[in-house]
């Protein structure tokens, strides 16, 4: 849940070097079987064992659910070691940039929605926040090949928020235990609006800037092509065997061009500058 991946490319494990961090050339080679990794799987499978834990007896057991809030709390401090392990251990993996949000997500909407279906946490708490999460991982997909979106200081704190409130829930409370936990959900909730609108903006931001600089790319191939093609020495002559207009340095009217200049012939009278038009096309490609 901090957005930060847990773990880049699979390969032979490596040994730390002196100072506690792996050389560049190890990063290729994180293996698959690395702790970062083995503690998101460890997250992945907590998540049916903490379900089972929490519905047992009916869900209303004191002691199970006691055990489902040590579940759940291991849960979540796997959550804050594995990112940090991969990023300080260059244990970064592609299952690690797949499983890692999954994980997080996994084990947070199962203890939402079994503690909505025991009725201890109203339908629209839990509605709220999976809709942010769901819609904010939709809007990173929509936005990644203009840029990537970071974890926000603010989104670390709402999955802090949200852990503990939940956990809070998860345990039988009375009292005023009960009032104060309700009370850091609804801190959870507003934290989760606000960054999830906070996301938005930023990859509206984001999406504008790149396709700016996209646009302004285009323009200015397009006008090295008009330059090119209207720069002095570039003339503009009749192939005098096709009848063809030639372009090209050097060109004479009514001869072909020079041996010197670089020519493209085209029919219907129109001129082009070969590589120009070449790095236009490749641009409009990428666009």
């Amino acid at each position: 849940m901090t957005g930060a991946p847990a773990s880049a490319a699979g390969g032979s494990g490596a040994k730390p070097v002196r100072g506690g961090k792996l050389g560049t050339a190890a990063v290729n080679q994180a293996s698959l079987w690395n702790i970062a990794n083995i503690l998101t799987m460890v997250r992945l499978l907590l998540v049916p064992g903490f379900v089972m834990l929490l519905l047992h007896n009916g869900g209303y057991d004191p002691v199970w659910r006691s055990f489902a809030w040590a579940a759940f709390a291991v849960a979540m401090i796997t959550d804050l070691f594995d990112g940090h392990l991969a990023r300080a251990y260059n244990l970064v993996t592609d299952f690690g940039k797949i499983a890692d949000p999954i994980a997080d997500k996994a084990i947070m909407g199962a203890a939402l929605i079994c503690l909505s279906v025991l009725g201890d946490l109203p339908w629209w708490i839990t509605g709220v926040i999976l809709a942010r999460e769901l819609g904010i991982t939709l809007m990173r997909f929509w936005v990644i090949r203009h840029a990537v979106i970071p974890a926000s200081r603010g989104g670390k704190l709402k999955t802090l928020a949200q852990g503990t409130a939940a956990g809070m829930y998860v345990l039988v409370l009375t009292g005023p235990l009960a009032t104060l936990r309700f009370w850091v959900m609804m801190v959870a909730v507003v934290l989760t609006v606000v960054t999830g609108l906070d996301y938005v903006r930023q990859a509206v931001v984001l999406r504008r800037r790149s396709l700016a600089a996209e646009r302004a790319a285009v323009g200015r191939t397009t006008e090295a092509v008009q330059e090119a093609a209207g720069s002095p020495g570039a003339g503009a002559g009749t192939d005098t065997d096709t009848g063809a207009v030639v372009a090209g340095a050097g060109a004479a009217g009514g001869s072909e061009a020079g041996a010197s200049g670089s020519t493209v012939r085209l029919s219907g009278g129109s001129t082009a500058v070969e590589p120009a038009v070449s790095a236009r096309d490749g641009a409009e490609a990428e666009r």
